[in-house]
């Protein structure tokens, strides 16, 4: 279990799923994240795309400083069921949609609407280049998004593609984030 850290729902504990499937974001990544993000973007009516979702910590703690809107994508069963249960717990089924699908599969449609803030935590190993391509691809970006890849430090760095231009980058300890604005976005 992990702890909201600040807004609306501060301080709120909800589930991670059992086992080692997947990999909460400490509090102090989450923490400057969130600090970082607000500088980049206005989260307060947001649309936000959590991608590997795991827990949805990070959805939710965009819920909790104002996002209007998160989108959870994650394939692997249990942790679906961690998120829905996270959301009903926490009231805040209604500004939640939960995708059960792989990443891929889910950017690899035309996006309905523009996120204004994208996550992106796969497992460490993965690489997340050809998401990056997809989001850019099919819509999923407006002129203003901001799209953040947490990854291990000693991975290599993502590589953006034409559409994103990398503005960002933050090591805490063995956790990377790096962070990229929408440009040239119609």
């Amino acid at each position: 279990m992990i702890r909201i850290i600040a807004g609306r729902y501060g301080r709120r504990v909800i589930r991670t799923p059992a086992g080692a499937s997947t990999r909460p974001t400490s509090d102090r990544v989450r923490e400057s994240l969130f600090g970082s993000l607000e500088s980049l973007v206005e989260l307060s009516g947001a649309a936000f795309l959590d991608l590997y979702a795991g827990s949805g910590a990070i959805g939710f703690e965009a819920l909790s400083r104002g996002a209007a809107q998160v989108t959870f994508v994650e394939r692997d069963g249990d942790a679906v069921k961690v998120i829905r249960e996270n959301a009903r717990v926490l009231g805040a089924e209604a500004a939640c949609r939960v995708e059960a699908v792989g990443v891929e599969k889910f950017l690899g449609r035309p996006a309905a609407g523009a996120m204004d803030v994208v996550f992106l935590d796969p497992p460490y190993a993965q690489s997340v280049d050809s998401d990056l391509r997809l989001l850019t691809a099919n819509g999923w970006l407006g002129p203003e998004s901001v799209v953040v890849v947490e990854r291990d430090t000693r991975s290599a760095s993502p590589e953006w593609p034409g559409g994103l231009e990398l503005v960002a980058q933050k090591a805490y300890g063995e956790t990377g984030l790096w962070y990229a604005r929408a440009v040239d976005v119609a």
